[in-house]
C-alpha cells in the first residue's frame, strides 16, 4: 500500500511506538506509517484502512496494537468475526477490558444478542471506566432492540448518566439512543425531547439529532440553488412571452400601415 510522503510515522501514540520498539528499526517505521494510514482513513474511507491494518498486521502480528487497528477497521467495515477475533487477541496480550464493549457489539453484529447481553452483566463490566460502562449501556440496549424488546431497552438507558445535566463524550450519543428507542416505542413526544437534547450536547456533530428533530417537527430542507435555477427559468420564459407579444404587435402595426397605404 503507498504511503504519502508527509506520514513518518511520529504521529502516532508514544504508547504505541513504545510497543514497537520490539521490532527491528525499519520494520518498526514501516508498521507506524501503515497505523497512521488506519488512523487517517477509518472514519472517511473505512475499506482503504482496513488494508492499510492488513498489511501492519502481516508485518507485526505479535503487537498488541497492531491487532487492535486490525480490529478497529474490521469493525469500521462490518467484518465482525474477524473484528471480534482481532480484539481478543488483542485482550490476551494486554489482559485490560477496555475492548469488552466492541466485543460485545461484535456480538449482536453477528446476530447474537443473547451473547451482548451476557457479556453486559460479566464482571469484566465492572472493570470499565465511566466511559466504557456507558458504552456497554447503549450495547445492551441495541441488543434488546435486537431481540424485539423495545422497553426493555428505554429501562436500560435510564441511568444517572442520562439524567445528568452535565455534558460529558458520550452524552451526545446517550440521548440520542434513548430519543431513538423512545420513537421506536411509539412515544414521539418523549422523543423528541430528548433529541432536542441530544442536539443541545452534540457539539461535534457526532449524531444526525438534528436533523432527526426536524423531521419530527415536519421542517423539510430545499435546495435553494434549484429553486433559483427554477426562478430563472420562469423568468426567461416570461422574457420569451413579452418578446412574443412584441412582435406580434410590431407585425399588427406594420399591416395597419399597409393596410393605409392601399387606401
Amino acid at each position: 500500500m503507498p504511503i504519502p510522503e508527509d506520514v513518518t510515522g511520529e504521529e502516532i501514540d508514544k504508547d504505541v511506538r513504545q510497543e514497537l520498539q520490539s521490532l527491528p528499526k525499519t520494520l518498526a517505521e514501516d508498521v507506524a506509517k501503515n497505523l497512521v494510514m488506519v488512523a487517517r482513513l477509518i472514519d472517511e474511507e473505512p475499506e482503504r484502512a482496513y488494508a492499510y491494518s492488513r498489511v501492519a498486521l502481516r508485518l507485526a502480528s505479535r503487537v498488541a496494537a497492531v491487532r487492535e487497528a486490525a480490529g478497529f477497521a474490521a469493525y469500521a467495515t462490518q467484518k465482525y468475526g474477524e473484528a471480534l477475533a482481532e480484539f481478543r487477541a488483542a485482550r490476551r496480550m494486554t489482559g485490560t477490558v477496555e475492548l469488552w464493549p466492541l466485543m460485545a457489539d461484535c456480538e449482536r453484529g453477528l446476530g447474537r444478542p443473547e451473547k451482548a447481553l451476557d457479556m453486559a452483566g460479566a464482571p469484566e463490566v465492572q472493570k470499565l471506566d465511566k466511559a466504557g460502562q456507558v458504552e456497554m449501556r447503549l450495547v445492551a440496549a441495541g441488543a434488546r432492540r435486537d431481540m424485539g424488546q423495545l422497553d426493555a431497552a428505554i429501562v436500560t438507558l435510564q441511568s444517572s448518566e442520562l439524567a445528568s445535566n452535565s455534558v460529558q463524550p458520550w452524552t451526545a450519543r446517550l440521548r440520542y439512543a434513548y430519543a431513538d428507542a423512545l420513537l421506536a416505542a411509539g412515544r414521539e413526544g418523549e422523543a423528541r425531547e430528548w433529541f432536542a437534547k441530544a442536539v443541545e450536547a452534540d457539539r461535534d456533530g457526532s449524531t444526525d439529532a438534528s436533523d432527526r428533530l426536524a423531521e419530527l417537527d415536519g421542517v423539510e430542507f430545499t435546495d435553494a440553488f434549484v429553486e433559483d435555477e427554477g426562478e430563472d427559468d420562469d423568468a426567461g420564459d416570461e422574457d420569451v412571452d413579452v418578446a412574443a407579444d412584441d412582435t406580434d404587435g410590431a407585425e399588427q402595426d406594420e399591416k395597419g400601415e399597409r393596410g393605409d397605404d392601399k387606401h
